[in-house]
């Protein structure tokens, strides 16, 4: 009876430790974990997004791969936006001939459309104005302040990132540079 007894225990004790080392493992992280995804910065892939422009048409991002991107996240009240804006229409006008696109992303959830459309007008911006209505691609990017520029390589990879501003010409012209010396 004594062994019976042991070896009863033995099993127990195995199984209830086979048990114990199978719910306390170490899970692989999942690539699907909750919550949003990590801030975009430079190195990783620009999120992809599909918004009205301020002209009636639609503009996704994907679309322009091939071509060096600036885009510039930015609402009418905000100081450094109208500051840096001029800057970023004459770098426009610069480079646009090389290939360079420029994409002015109004926060419209943020701002009001009428607004908007005074604020590009009166700066004769001449770049196409994207429409973030429902604040998607502000979500999508995890906006921390405006303006917020993204500079954009031919691949869609985010070659780097300005928060705040407004930018100097001499750091919109290096940043646009270096996004064109790439092939």
């Amino acid at each position: 009876m004594n062994t019976n007894r042991l070896l009863t225990i033995t099993i127990s004790i195995l199984i209830l430790g086979a048990v114990w080392t199978f719910m306390s493992r170490v899970r692989e992280p999942s690539s699907q974990q909750p919550g949003p995804p990590p801030n975009p910065k430079a190195g990783f892939a620009a999120p992809d997004f599909t918004l009205d422009t301020l002209d009636g048409g639609q503009l996704t991002l994907s679309e322009l791969r091939g071509h060096p991107i600036v885009l510039n996240l930015w609402a009418s009240w905000c100081l450094p936006c109208r500051s840096e804006m001029p800057a970023i229409e004459k770098a426009y006008q610069h480079y646009k001939d090389a290939g360079l696109i420029v994409i002015g992303l109004n926060t419209a959830s943020q701002d009001s459309e009428s607004d908007a459309r005074a604020f590009v007008q009166e700066l004769g911006l001449t770049f196409p104005i994207a429409l973030d209505r429902d604040g998607s691609v502000q979500s999508r990017y995890q906006l921390l302040g405006l303006p917020s520029t993204y500079f954009i390589d031919r691949k869609g990879i985010i070659r780097a990132v300005v928060v705040g501003g407004p930018m100097s010409e001499a750091t919109i012209q290096s940043n646009i540079e270096n996004l064109l010396q790439e092939k």
